[in-house]
């Protein structure tokens, strides 16, 4: 396959694109940074991969190099808990995502010939948060700031059927690997300075890497799979459970919480994400038969922690 992946610099899309070369798949990788990519894929290393430089949120020559291409995958947005909410960060967050989808689309749309699929990432944020539920890919949105941000990156995807296009909308979890949330979280541990953030109770919906990549992967490849699916493992955990397995795992005390008021202050109505969380089963993901390299947190844990 030829596919070309908007964001594919970032945690999930550089593992993708190594995936993708592994398997000699040809690959058109949009970055805002050139010289960045050309530092994470190496000529030498990476023949298959052509860079293409972008602005995401706006139009341009870059989206010509979408005709041609089998598959595109869009995993471009601006990081939500990387500072605090203000509004022209709030701003960013929903515009990257938009305007970074309504130009993918665009490009797909005037693609001669046009790709046959567009994987787009969303977020479990979708369905709000809550201590209580349950959430599959059935349920109904949420009504806080990130379930409205995500229907906007949605309603903007869906376009890309009027031009007979399948899509698949993969709704992603926290992202567990070496980097990511897992690299913010792992030095109070190392110091002997660990425990669950807030009150220990909220659900925390992870996934591994390596799982998230092969559902991408899969999407790509498997012509019957289309809609929502959710990019969370089998197994979600509430905070208190999954940092006394990262304690486990480090040989590590997991003992000390980290109060809401310490998140708030550095992270405002971005500590959101961690505090309050979602309890998210990946039913559709299931039911198309994804095979999970790593079902449990123990087991993600336990290899990431070995590897890295």
């Amino acid at each position: 396959m030829k596919v070309a992946i908007a964001g594919a610099t970032g945690f999930v899309g550089s593992r993708l694109v190594e995936r993708l070369q592994a398997e000699g798949h040809q690959i058109v990788a949009f970055s805002r940074s050139r010289e960045r990519a050309e530092q994470l894929f190496p000529r030498t290393v990476f023949s298959n991969v052509e860079v293409v430089p972008y602005t995401p949120t706006t139009p341009g020559a870059w989206q010509q190099a979408v005709a041609g291409c089998d598959g595109v995958v869009n995993l471009a947005g601006e990081a939500i808990a990387d500072g605090r909410w203000t509004e022209s960060r709030k701003q960013e967050i929903l515009s990257s995502r938009q305007l970074s989808t309504q130009n993918i689309v665009a490009a797909i749309n005037q693609a001669n010939p046009k790709p046959t699929v567009l994987v787009n990432a969303s977020a479990v944020g979708y369905y709000g948060t809550s201590e209580t539920a349950t959430f599959d890919e059935t349920s109904a949105a949420g009504k806080d700031f990130l379930a409205q941000v995500c229907q906007t990156w949605e309603a903007e995807a869906q376009k890309v059927k009027d031009s007979g296009t399948r899509l698949v909308i993969v709704r992603t979890g926290i992202v567990l690997g070496m980097g990511g949330a897992l690299a913010k979280m792992l030095p109070p541990f190392k110091l002997f300075a660990g425990g669950p953030i807030g009150s220990g109770r909220q659900w925390f919906s992870w996934i591994h890497r390596e799982d998230l990549v092969s559902l991408i992967l899969q999407a790509l490849t498997q012509t019957d799979m289309q809609g929502v699916y959710n990019g969370t493992a089998p197994n979600p955990v509430r905070m208190a459970e999954f940092c006394h397995v990262l304690g486990e795992v480090l040989n590590r005390p997991s003992w000390l919480p980290v109060p809401d008021f310490a998140l708030e202050a550095l992270l405002g109505d971005g500590a959101k994400v961690v505090l309050e969380g979602q309890q998210v089963l990946p039913k559709h993901t299931l039911a198309d038969g994804l095979q999970y390299q790593y079902p449990t947190v123990k087991q993600a844990l336990s290899e990431i922690l070995a590897a890295g």
